[in-house]
């Protein structure tokens, strides 16, 4: 995106620093070429580009392909030079780019859905493509033999996709508003849960294997965070959008989370702080603070001779209430809350004021965002969407008043390379491990 990232709240617009336009239609996915100056595209106009900056400091296409069907998502693994595009008819196509990126060969087409494909990985490791698609269905492929390995359908569409490459586990979320996480085998799976918690569409996942975290956004315009490996199966409420949150991205090193919804709207979320799990909203057929009956409950109100009321829930102690016991209106960032929600009265008078201090900083990135990809090495990152515009923005991602001090990013990089140092096999057992205790613990 094309915004300039700060600490705090600020006034000013996002610094706008390259601009890449020539697609006809929807830009669906736009990636960072690591160690280049580069950006690839696809598009709804059926292109794939490539884009290299050039002495003059503008982008120009050194790859132009056109392929039969609109190009709704890409898979780009850089030390191969291997790319996979997601088209509408269904099929995925594998393409090689040349070392001067001037050049691009087919290598395979892969028949892997009847619908159009929404999101898809392709894992070196195991020499598969898993995508999912429209067909209400996940497929994974055997990208040496070209063949179909497996195949999962659901009951709505298959929205996006994550997927950890050393223990085969895929995280696909769905029109439904459930994430559904499966184990991957040759020739067979296994579905290990199903994750309930957004009341609209999941439109993006991010999965962090270090952390062991799954973050997920959702038309209902909230993000949740999944603490699978925390032993604890919390999950963390995040409101700060007014529209669908399309692009999500975990910076490990600085602990911000980086949300971009449909509006244009760019938020920055402390994770490197304290957060409270929001509660679990309490049924009742009378308020729990003044006892008054909800307009269901037919016995009170005959009993009392009143008339019932409507029910609404305080987000802060999850209780049921009547409107007038929950007139008032309270921004609690510890709980995910950066827009002011309903709270019961009780509730608004335990709230100090530092406790409104603000734990996300938000910003507007002037188009609707469908995609993100970043390059927190260099502090690159590049969004684009509907308006055939990509956006790329090169500021530094860890702001310079930061409390974020040289020498914790430097033992917090010691401690990842020591995470992924374990023996495979260790981190996979512990993987799945931590998945079993995660999922016994939400069952409770």
């Amino acid at each position: 995106m094309a915004a300039e990232i700060h600490s705090r709240p600020q006034t000013a617009r996002p610094v706008l620093l390259n601009k890449i336009e020539g697609h006809s239609d929807t830009v669906n996915a736009a990636v960072l070429i690591p160690k280049e100056d580069g950006v690839i595209t696809v598009s709804e106009d059926r292109t794939i580009r490539v884009w290299l900056k050039r002495d003059s400091g503008q982008y120009w296409p050194s790859i132009y392909h056109t392929v039969s069907s609109p190009c709704s998502c890409m898979s780009y693994h850089h030390d191969s030079r291997r790319i996979f595009i997601g088209q509408d008819n269904g099929a995925v196509v594998e393409f090689l780019i040349s070392e001067d990126f001037n050049k691009m060969n087919h290598v395979k087409t892969y028949p892997a859905h009847q619908n159009r494909v929404s999101s898809m990985v392709f894992s070196l490791e195991s020499e598969w493509v898993v995508s999912t698609g429209h067909d209400k269905s996940v497929s994974w492929m055997c990208t040496q033999s070209g063949s179909m390995l497996g195949r999962h359908y659901f009951t709505s569409w298959a929205s996006c996709l994550q997927y950890d490459h050393e223990t085969q586990h895929a995280f696909i979320g769905d029109y439904s508003g459930q994430i559904t996480l499966l184990k991957l085998e040759k020739q067979t799976y296994s579905t290990i849960t199903t994750l309930k918690g957004h009341e609209g569409s999941i439109g993006t996942l991010w999965w962090d294997p270090v952390q062991r975290l799954l973050f997920s956004g959702a038309s209902d315009h909230s993000i949740i965070m999944w603490d699978i490996g925390g032993r604890k199966g919390r999950t963390l409420l995040l409101q700060g959008h007014h529209e669908r949150v399309q692009a999500l991205r975990y910076l490990q090193f600085t602990r911000q989370l980086l949300s971009c919804s449909a509006d244009g709207g760019i938020a920055v979320w402390n994770m490197d702080t304290q957060r409270e799990e929001a509660p679990q909203w309490l049924d009742s057929d009378s308020c729990q603070k003044c006892e008054q009956p909800f307009f269901w409950n037919i016995k009170q109100m005959w009993d009392t001779k009143t008339l019932g009321l409507r029910q609404h829930h305080c987000r802060k102690c999850g209780k049921a209430v009547c409107g007038k016991c929950s007139s008032k209106r309270s921004t609690f960032p510890i709980m995910g809350f950066e827009f002011p929600v309903r709270v019961c009265d009780a509730c608004f008078d335990t709230i100090k004021e530092e406790d409104r201090t603000p734990l996300a900083t938000f910003h507007e990135g002037k188009h609707n965002i469908a995609h993100m990809d970043m390059d927190p090495s260099r502090g690159l990152m590049v969004t684009c969407g509907s308006d055939r515009i990509v956006k790329v923005n090169n500021r530094a991602l860890i702001p310079d008043d930061s409390c974020v001090c040289w020498f914790c990013l430097e033992q917090r990089a010691f401690e990842l390379k020591l995470k992924l140092k374990l023996i495979p096999s260790f981190r996979k057992l512990d993987l799945e491990m931590r998945i079993q205790e995660f999922t016994q613990v939400r069952i409770k």
